[in-house]
């Protein structure tokens, strides 16, 4: 995995063990990488609890953040027979994402790793929930942990899109296929790539034509469709990936992605993410629609230089 050789675990404020404690503890080994497990604490019914005694208060959130840190000490225990190297630590803040984010500064991670947690559609439209902050902002990989099946991967995809039209996310791909090879190869894993395209989406005005209708009938499709074809050809032959392992299927790419990892019983799809503003940022990107209706775990890639 990328250097350094250390992930951080988040982990829930409420004591509770996800499948994300077994998978950060196999990437970890099997990486030889260790792992800081820490726990963000803010529990609202304590915080503002009616009591006039505020040193009892505070006593009590003590006592929390105590009893956390002797749980996580007792999850780390059998990671720490199994030779990681475990830290653990847990914070009572109110706003974790930016403490998490000045984790990450302070202590430089090859990945994050976090269980997703499962909000209904209606709290997301009302509220942005972390996992969406974080999927915006996490500069480095960031794996949301879900329908685990199996601790250590054994079936990866990559999900690229070659003809991605914003200039500011060059390179993106191949930095994709780099993150999703590197996983692959410290899993033993089989790696496939896969570009969903969509016709549909194509605004025929920029090739010259004045409806939609006009350029599906023409010729002016077929060769488009070839030189997508060609472009991700080339990006997977690039990056070392067979003919074989290389999926190009046409579709709406939420849709053929989340068929493709329940058809072929992926463990992990590897995406990068872009960075959206203003309605742009309210619509949401493909991995924010595919996050909670992924039927595998999801590794989300972050652009190395992106462009203001």
């Amino acid at each position: 995995m990328s250097e350094p050789s250390r992930f951080m675990l988040v982990v829930s404020p409420l004591m509770h063990k996800s499948p994300a404690f077994e998978r950060a503890a196999a990437l970890a080994k099997a990486a030889d990488a260790a792992l800081h497990i820490v726990a963000f604490d803010y529990l609202e019914g304590l915080a503002t609890a009616g009591l006039v005694n505020g040193q009892a208060l505070e006593q009590m959130r003590l006592g929390y953040v105590e009893r956390h840190r002797q749980w996580l000490e007792e999850q780390a225990h059998p990671l720490r027979k199994i030779g990681v190297t475990v830290t653990t630590e847990v914070v009572w803040v109110h706003n974790p994402l930016q403490e998490i984010l000045i984790h990450l500064q302070e202590q430089p991670m090859a990945a994050l790793i976090k269980a997703l947690d499962h909000e209904s559609p209606l709290s997301r439209l009302m509220f942005t929930p972390l996992d969406i902050h974080l999927l915006r902002e996490c500069p480095v990989p960031l794996h949301f942990v879900s329908h685990v099946q199996h601790a250590m991967p054994r079936r990866i995809v990559a999900a690229v899109d070659p003809f991605h039209r914003d200039g500011r996310y060059r390179g993106l791909n191949d930095r994709i296929l780099r993150e999703a090879a590197k996983l692959a190869s410290t899993c033993n894993a089989l790696l496939d790539v896969i570009y969903a395209h969509d016709l549909s989406s194509i605004s025929a005005a920029e090739f010259g034509f004045h409806n939609a209708s006009a350029f599906f009938s023409s010729s002016a499709a077929k060769a488009f469709f070839e030189a997508q074809g060609e472009a991700f050809r080339e990006l997977a032959e690039r990056n070392g990936i067979p003919a074989e392992n290389q999926h190009m299927i046409m579709g709406d790419p939420a849709k053929v992605l989340a068929s493709y990892a329940d058809a072929y019983d992926i463990d992990v799809i590897v995406m990068g993410r872009v960075i959206r503003k203003g309605m742009g940022r309210l619509i949401g990107s493909t991995v924010e629609h595919l996050l909670y209706r992924m039927p595998c775990s999801v590794w989300v890639v972050a652009p190395e230089n992106l462009i203001d």
